[in-house]
This record gives C-alpha cells, structure tokens and sequence, in this order.
C-alpha cells in the first residue's frame, strides 16, 4: 500500500509536518478559539423553536432535495438560517429565512460557505 507524503500545516507559520489537514496543536487552538454554542446564539430559545419548525417540516428543504418527489427526500434534523448569519443574526428567529435541512446537506452548504475563514 503506497504512503502519502507528509504535508506542511496549513496553518500560517506552523511548520509541522502531517498527513493531513491541520496538526493536533493547531486543532486545538482553533477549537479553543471558536466561541462556545451558546454565545453563538444556539440556546435554548434556538433549540425550542427549532424543534418546533422541525415538527412542522420533517424534509430536507435543500435544492438537491426540493426537486425530488416528498418521500425521496432526506429526513431533516438540523434548520438552516439562509442568510447564514445564525440566530444572532438581523433575522435569526424569523422562520422565513430558515430551512429545514439534513446534517449531510447542511453540513456541506456550511462547509461551501465557510471555507477558508
């Protein structure tokens, strides 16, 4: 099985060799960094009415999935603030800028939007 080459962290100034993606120490010093759920908003006012919009949309509402057919559609679990500014947000409890989404899809829609920040 062929080995794949050691890579410089991407970090800026980290020199550290790794397989792959960031190196442990700067892991943690970005999850450190991070603000907690909470200050971001996601408490438990967030967690109630997401729950309830939820109960009220039980599919995926994504592009991918609003072209299938109701059934094919994947399950929601997690809702999705279109502006992408979270529940602090100018609109962060007005449900017309929420969508009801997969962890897959909302997972990946957050990963497009946030990349390299």
């Amino acid at each position: 099985m062929p080995r794949k080459a050691m890579q410089v962290c991407p970090t800026p100034g980290c020199p550290t060799l790794t397989p792959a993606g960031r190196c442990p120490t700067c892991q943690a010093k970005a999850r450190a960094a991070r603000p907690q759920p909470n200050q971001r908003g996601y408490n438990t006012a967030w967690r109630k009415a997401s729950a309830e919009y939820l109960q009220e949309h039980p599919w995926c509402e994504c592009p991918e999935c609003t072209a299938l057919p109701l059934l094919q559609r994947d399950l929601a679990t997690e809702v999705d603030h279109i502006d992408g500014l979270g529940p602090l947000g100018p609109r962060g409890f007005d449900s017309s800028n929420w969508q009801a989404m997969s962890k897959r899809h909302h997972s990946r829609k957050t990963a497009a939007e946030t990349w390299g920040t």
